[in-house]
């Protein structure tokens, strides 16, 4: 394996890319070159990555179509517009992308990989490899283990996904409305439709319309990305996506209905041993998941594990994962580990 990489960051100062930047600081990613994409506003900032031989000033450039020469990791952590346009160029320039927008997710070429759940497909990219969803990657994660024992036939899952979900704006935006609701002063919200302090939407994202059937783009996502992240179509998905006031961690609570029984202790040791999942479940003790327990954190948390009794070999379990780690940037830095042990 080479000792040191050209690592490109697109959508550095957004809050996927400064999250993914510090998890290539803290997992030790052999990088030998670091470049650092924004927006024009954001063109000619000063940032500080750490190396094992010390801290490093580096400068944030615009994109444009030489800064991928050489690159041989570029990880995208921007909006689809920004891949679509970009993502293509760099893996011309001989780059394997790894892009966390929705742009090329469902495209048939493309991989769509958590590296816990199908890292063989990894090996089918052409250069370009995409990173699911934030509220897909813990859900896939916790049905692969259990699917593998007894086959998953449906998935009813409500999730509860914090304001961080859609950027630092996002989270600004709550933290000042909160203010100014409890200080009695009128607030003039930019992001969400809706008041999102001491609040909940039931609708993700904020400003697109709704899609067929009132479902909106996220619950479509999280459809079809888990239907292609287990290989399987038949895999019938009915979530509800809302957005609660929480800063980081989203929650989900899933519905199951498998195949053959399963009780809830062959569930617990199914996941226990699971890699990047950790079993919190002790209700007689009031010890399950919650977001504030994996906020920084990497592993998804599973607890509330019971049986559903109002149907067939059903399951009812909680979860939490920590949406800017494992939900988007550590899944990225975790498939680009994958890729660069090809690297001679």
């Amino acid at each position: 394996m080479k000792q040191g990489f050209v690592v490109a960051v697109v959508g550095a100062t957004g809050a996927v890319g400064l999250e993914l930047i510090r998890i290539l600081e803290q997992r030790l990613f052999p990088v030998g070159e670091l470049r650092l994409f924004a927006s024009d506003r954001s063109a000619g900032k000063v940032t500080t990555f750490k190396t094992p031989n010390g801290q490093i000033k580096l400068r944030i450039r615009k994109v444009e179509p030489e800064c991928f020469l050489g690159v041989d990791i570029a990880f995208f952590c921007a909006g689809s517009s920004v891949s679509k346009e970009w993502a293509p160029v760099a893996a011309r320039n001989g780059a394997v992308v790894i892009d966390k927008s929705a742009a090329f997710r469902m495209d048939k070429a493309v991989p769509l990989v958590v590296p816990e759940v199908n890292p063989g497909a990894i090996a089918t990219h052409k250069g370009i490899i995409a990173s699911p969803n934030c509220s897909t990657i813990p859900l896939v994660m916790v049905l692969k283990p259990l699917n593998d024992y007894a086959r998953v036939k449906r998935v009813v899952v409500s999730t509860y996904q914090s304001v961080s979900g859609a950027g630092l704006k996002a989270v600004a935006e709550m933290t000042d409305e909160a203010r100014a609701l409890l200080s009695g002063r009128k607030y003039q919200r930019r992001i969400f439709p809706h008041q999102i302090a001491f609040n909940v939407i039931p609708q993700i994202p904020q400003s697109n319309a709704f899609c067929q059937d009132d479902y909106t783009d996220e619950e479509v996502k999280m459809i079809q990305e888990t239907q292609k992240i287990m290989g399987n179509s038949s895999i019938k998905v009915s979530p509800t996506c809302v957005r609660v006031p929480v800063n980081r961690g989203h929650a989900e609570s899933v519905n199951i209905e498998f195949s053959r029984p399963i009780s809830p202790a062959k569930v617990r040791a199914l996941l226990a041993k699971a890699p990047g999942i950790r079993v919190i479940d002790d209700p007689k003790h009031q010890s399950y998941p919650m977001p504030v327990d994996v906020a920084g954190k990497d592993d998804v948390l599973v607890g509330r594990i019971r049986v559903d009794r109002t149907v067939k070999n059903g399951i009812n379990l909680w979860l939490c994962g920590e949406n800017l780690r494992k939900g988007a940037a550590l899944n990225a830095v975790q498939i680009a580990e994958t890729v660069i042990q090809d690297y001679k």
